[in-house]
């Protein structure tokens, strides 16, 4: 049953409930009523269709309840929402938008992902983001971010939300156990190590939010960056090189666990990096294709794209070593399941233990090797050509081994080899380049 007539507090407070739900429809407002419920509760509505004419969607929004408010009130708010609808507007839809769960930062990593495994995403120069980087990427994000905010919706998302993800990261809140007993149960050692945490772990998985955040901005699945203006702890500092007399204790600690039957093809890859300057990943990965005779590895990509790396023949002695140990693709192979070795730290942690050194990691080694190139004096730009850095003076695609750089690889590695064995280190005056 339906009525028009005008709704007045007089009218409203007379509407006698009956047996079934009725309307009394507003004679100066059309689609403006008040529905009476068997109950006696008394709501009023607005009535219209959505998109104009007889083609368009029914809708009914509901206003509010009489006593809550009063028939003029409801009036005017009547008014808004008819009016929203004849400018081609859907309010009951807009309504339902606002009350639902916006997309979660869980949701927004997993696109992420998606995207930029299927090339979708350009990281640094417009390249597709390396598979190494969302390896580590996903790590991350399965292992800090969702456990600490994936179930939050982005619109509700601030930026101390952020800094507070980074300061549990920190303290541990997220960091698993080494391999071993956990509650009787023996837990599977994943290949890379344990999840850790402390500043330099947090701050990075900040960064990493705040640049996933601001893809899905520019591809407009979110409307604002929630992370920017978080500010990232400042790493902790490291020692950034050995001295020689450090390099002597490291190659005196070598020997000795090679006698002790330590794991050789860990402590082969501690001698190579030091040796090379190379990054920890591109030591573990190097393949016996990439070979060079003529003294370097042929990377199909790195770091900074596809390269050829210059080395000294102290480190191609290391890795013409290795391959004459065995067969298959990897110069350096676990021992087991036939991927290449990822336990160079826990080696390095026993070596440098034995040495008596501290906070000493590969990345050390890399440093170490640069800035012995340094003390002979060679230019940043010949330091970069050795390390592989993309510069915006030089190219790090090398597409052959430049002869200047060979030689600099060569008298590096050997004013290092002869600190590892303990042999006089020659000095060489003036600059070599």
């Amino acid at each position: 049953m339906s009525l028009h007539q005008t709704l007045t507090k007089r009218l409203v407070d007379a509407a006698k409930p009956q047996p079934g739900r009725y309307i009394i429809w507003d004679s100066g407002l059309a689609g403006f009523g008040l529905r009476v419920e068997p109950t006696g509760r008394k709501t009023f509505i607005a009535r219209y269709r959505a998109g104009g004419g007889r083609s368009g969607t029914l809708r009914q929004a509901t206003i509010g309840r009489y006593g809550i408010l009063t028939p003029d009130h409801a009036r005017v708010l009547a008014r808004k929402i008819l009016g929203a609808a004849a400018d081609g507007r859907d309010p009951v839809e807009e309504k339902k938008r606002e009350r639902k769960p916006g997309i979660t930062v869980s949701q927004v990593c997993n696109w992420y992902l998606e995207q930029a495994e299927a090339g979708r995403i350009l990281g640094r120069k417009g390249r597709s983001i390396k598979a190494s980087t969302l390896a580590m990427d996903r790590s991350r994000i399965e292992t800090h971010v969702k456990p600490l905010i994936g179930k939050k919706a982005v619109q509700d998302l601030t930026a101390d939300d952020v800094e507070e993800m980074q300061a549990d990261i920190a303290a541990g809140k997220t960091a698993k156990p080494q391999a071993g007993k956990v509650r009787g149960k023996k837990q599977k050692q994943l290949r890379g190590g344990i999840a850790t945490g402390g500043n330099s772990v947090a701050a990075r998985s900040l960064g990493m939010v705040r640049t996933i955040f601001e893809h899905a901005r520019r591809k407009r699945l979110i409307a604002e960056n929630p992370a920017k203006g978080a500010r990232k702890l400042a790493d902790q500092k490291r020692k950034v090189r050995l001295t020689l007399d450090q390099v002597r204790l490291l190659g005196k600690a070598l020997s000795d666990a090679v006698a002790e039957g330590d794991n050789p093809t860990g402590l082969a890859i501690i001698r190579f990096i030091i040796l090379s300057g190379f990054r920890r990943h591109e030591a573990l990965t190097i393949q016996r294709a990439w070979l060079l005779d003529a003294g370097g590895v042929d990377f199909p990509d790195t770091k900074s794209g596809a390269q050829v790396r210059p080395l000294g023949r102290a480190a191609i002695n290391v890795l013409r070593a290795q391959r004459a140990r065995g067969e298959g693709n990897w110069i350096f192979p676990a021992d087991q399941d036939g991927g290449h070795f990822v336990g160079v730290r826990k080696v390095l942690g026993r070596v440098c233990k034995r040495a008596g050194l501290e906070d000493v990691t590969p990345h050390v080694l890399r440093h170490t090797f640069a800035s012995v190139a340094g003390d002979l004096g060679y230019s940043e730009l010949t330091i970069a050509g050795l390390l592989g850095h993309a510069s915006g003076s030089t190219t790090a695609a090398y597409v052959h081994l430049d002869a200047a750089l060979v030689t600099a690889a060569d008298r590096v590695a050997a004013v290092i080899a002869a600190a590892l064995e303990d042999k006089p280190v020659e000095r060489v005056p003036g600059r070599p380049d």
